[in-house]
Formats: structure tokens, sequence, C-alpha cells
């Protein structure tokens, strides 16, 4: 069985609390398992998916009226940087999602410790 059947029909929340169950600890690393982070799984983050960035004197800023497009430094189609508590930890894909926009990650950044 697939990792993508095991979690077919799953929240996110399910799918990573299962992850993290059956992920391999080493012996010398501190034993986890889900029920010893459960009580974080409800501490609220902020997620951000930054699609772009501009820079302008505050004489550009003040000059835009509805109707303006505002140039980002990214060209369609490049991946979006994925941030939880600003911190970069994937990137993504723009994607429709019933009417609202969302982001499927395309990239999971390991983070530099």
């Amino acid at each position: 069985m697939s990792d993508n059947d095991k979690n077919e029909g799953l929240t996110l929340q399910e799918q990573n609390a299962r992850a993290i169950a059956e992920a391999d600890f080493s012996e010398d690393s501190n034993q986890k398992n889900a029920a010893d982070l459960e009580a974080v799984f409800d501490v609220p983050v902020q997620v951000s998916a930054i699609l772009g960035r501009a820079k302008m004197p505050v004489s550009e800023l003040l000059d835009l009226d509805v109707g303006n497009v505002l140039e980002l430094d990214r060209k369609v189609g490049e991946a979006v940087d994925i941030y939880v508590n600003s911190r970069l930890v994937a990137r993504g894909e723009v994607v429709l999602v019933e009417e609202k926009l969302g982001v499927t990650m395309t990239e999971i950044i390991k983070s530099e410790k």
C-alpha cells in the first residue's frame, strides 16, 4: 500500500500525526511519538504564501490607484514561497480550489541547524 493510499480521506492533521507516529526514531534521539506531540496540535501558527515582492519609493506607492498593476519580482509559473511563522518551510504552485486560491507544496525546505 502506498503512502497516498494510506492517507486518502485523512485530514492534513491526521496525515501529519500518522507520519510522526510511523517515523523511525533512533535510540540516541529523544523518542517522541504522536501522543507526545498532541499537546501542540492546537497551537496556532501563521502560514503565508508569498507570490512575489516589489520595491518602490513612497512617491510611487502613493500614486497607485485602482486598476494599476504592481509588478512583482517573480515570473508566471515560478514557485511561491511558503512561510510558517516567518520561516521558509516549502515552495509550491498556486492552484484554484473551489473559487479560492490555494498552494500545492512541491518542495519541502530542510532547516539548517
